[in-house]
C-alpha cells in the first residue's frame, strides 16, 4: 500500500533536433504498438542524446556541469547523477517511480502561484505568472518546469543529469506554446551562478521540489539560490524532514523490508528539518514566510496540505530586499564622501 509514496521519494536543443524527435515518436508509431509511450520514446532519444555527446566531444565541447571545482564545494553528489540516470527515461510515466511527484503538482504548482502573487501582485488572466522569471533546480524531466510554463512564467530547467534534460527537452518540444517561455539547461545550481548570462540577481523565483535531500553541499545550494534571486525573490522548497517517522517510512519500510526503492536510494542523514532549514537560508540572506506539512494518501495517490511536517513539508523563503553587503558598501562610501 506504500508504493506510489516511497516511489515519490526516488526521487536549445528543439531548434537543432527537432527532425530526431519526431523521427523517434513516428517509429514507436509505426511499431504496431497498441498504446503511445513517452518511457520509450525517451529511452531512444536518450542514446541519439548519447551519440550527440559523443561527437561533440570531438571538437572539445565540455558540459558546464564539468566545469572544475573543489567537492566539498558541489551540490552534485556522483552516486544520486548515477541512480537518477538510470531513471531518466521514465520521468513521464504517470504509473511508475514517478507517479507520486506527478500527483504532487496538485498541491506545489498552486503553493508556488499563490505565493508569487502574493509578492508582485501580477494581473494576467490566463497567464497569471507571466512576467516573472522562474529557475527549476533539479528539475528532472520537466514535471513542474512545465505546469509553470503554462501559468505564463519564463522558466529554466537545470539538472546535473544530461538524460534527464533529454527527456525534458523531447516532451516539451511537441507544445508550441511552451517551446516559447520553457527552456532546461544540463549543469549545476553553482555553475549557473557563476555564468553572467544566466546567473546573478536573474530570477524571480527559485524552485527546489524534492531536491535538497539528495545534494551534497546545503551551504553552497543556500548561497547559489541567494546569489541567482533578485532581491525580494522567492525560493520554492519541498522535501523530507529529519525525524525517526521518516527513517521508519523512507529507509526501513521503503528499503529493506518493502523493497520498493533500491537500498541505498536514501540517506537519512541529507533529511532536514524545517527549523534547521530555516537557519540555514537565514544565514544566506532570507526570511522564511511559511512552512505547510504535507501528507500522502497512497489509496488514493493525492497530497493533501497538514498540520504535521513530520514527513514531507513545503516551504517558501524570501530573499532580502536590500543586499546587506551592498548596504555597507554605500555606506562606507557616503561616510568617506562626508
Amino acid at each position: 500500500m506504500y508504493a506510489n509514496k516511497f516511489g515519490r521519494l526516488m526521487f536549445g536543443l528543439y531548434s537543432r533536433n527537432t527532425a530526431a524527435v519526431c523521427g523517434v515518436v513516428q517509429a514507436q508509431r509505426a511499431g504496431g504498438r497498441s498504446g503511445f509511450s513517452w518511457t520509450a520514446v525517451c529511452r531512444q532519444w536518450t542514446l541519439w542524446l548519447r551519440r550527440s555527446a559523443s561527437l561533440e566531444s570531438q571538437h572539445h565541447t565540455v558540459p558546464c556541469h564539468m566545469s572544475a571545482r573543489s567537492a566539498s564545494h558541489s551540490t552534485v553528489d556522483p552516486d544520486e547523477v548515477r541512480r537518477f540516470q538510470s531513471l531518466a527515461s521514465k520521468w513521464w510515466d504517470e504509473r511508475g517511480e514517478f507517479a507520486a511527484l506527478h500527483a504532487m503538482n496538485d498541491l506545489r504548482v498552486p503553493f508556488i502561484r499563490d505565493n508569487l502573487l502574493n509578492e508582485h501582485r501580477l494581473g494576467h488572466p490566463g497567464k497569471p505568472l507571466a512576467g516573472l522569471r522562474i529557475l527549476d533546480v533539479g528539475c528532472g524531466g520537466g514535471l513542474l518546469t512545465e505546469p509553470l510554463g503554462r501559468l505564463g512564467a519564463d522558466v529554466m530547467g537545470i539538472d546535473p543529469v544530461g538524460d534527464s534534460i533529454g527527456t525534458a527537452q523531447v516532451h516539451t518540444a511537441f507544445d508550441p506554446d511552451l517551446r516559447q517561455r520553457v527552456s532546461y539547461r544540463a549543469c549545476t545550481l553553482e555553475d549557473l551562478s557563476e555564468d553572467e548570462e544566466h546567473g546573478g540577481g536573474r530570477y524571480d523565483a527559485v524552485v527546489a521540489s524534492e531536491v535538497v535531500e539528495h545534494l551534497a553541499d546545503l551551504e553552497t545550494f543556500a548561497s547559489c539560490c541567494g546569489h541567482v534571486l533578485k532581491p525580494g525573490g522567492s525560493l520554492f522548497i519541498t522535501t523530507l524532514n529529519k525525524t525517526n517517522l521518516s527513517y521508519v517510512l523512507a529507509i526501513v519500510a521503503a528499503e529493506q523490508l518493502l523493497r520498493i526503492v533500491p537500498s541505498g536510494t536514501h540517506d537519512w542523514e541529507k533529511f532536514i528539518s524545517p527549523v534547521d532549514l530555516e537557519r540555514l537560508l537565514e544565514s544566506n540572506g532570507f526570511s522564511v514566510q511559511s512552512v505547510q506539512g504535507m501528507l500522502y494518501n497512497p489509496v488514493s495517490g493525492a497530497w493533501s496540505w497538514t498540520n504535521s511536517t513530520a514527513i514531507n513539508y513545503a516551504l517558501h523563503a524570501v530573499k532580502a530586499r536590500e543586499d546587506p553587503h551592498t548596504e555597507q558598501a554605500q555606506e562606507s562610501t557616503a561616510d568617506t564622501h562626508s
